[in-house]
């Protein structure tokens, strides 16, 4: 049988880094997982989507994740919200944050 795939295999490359330079081992796939898992971990609230991901200066990644924050019926009466999801170069949570609050039925203007 063959073996299960490691969860961050970008994580276990142990070559050395160039003198001078921070480059991150985190694949922005990976980061999102990251980002994803430890959110819903923190705050008990499941992912909804993932809207966006930027990297971030010092190697890690900043991650988008939209939540439901409150289900209503109809689902478009639903509100969800935004979050900020920063993790460093290793995958590990650093910051998260609220950025926004919205129904489902709004659009950006």
């Amino acid at each position: 049988m063959p073996e299960s795939p490691t969860p961050f295999p970008a994580l276990e490359d142990n070559t050395p880094e160039p003198a001078g330079k921070s480059v991150s081992r985190l694949r922005a796939a990976d980061a999102i997982r990251a980002a994803t898992t430890q959110f819903g971990v923190v705050t008990g609230q499941t992912p909804h989507a993932v809207t966006g991901i930027r990297s971030r200066g010092e190697g890690g990644w900043s991650v988008l994740v939209d939540v439901v924050e409150l289900a209503r019926i109809p689902d478009s009466t639903s509100v969800l919200a935004t979050y900020r999801v920063d993790v460093d170069a290793g995958g590990e949570l650093v910051a998260c944050e609220r950025l926004r609050r919205f129904t489902r039925g709004t659009t950006d203007s």
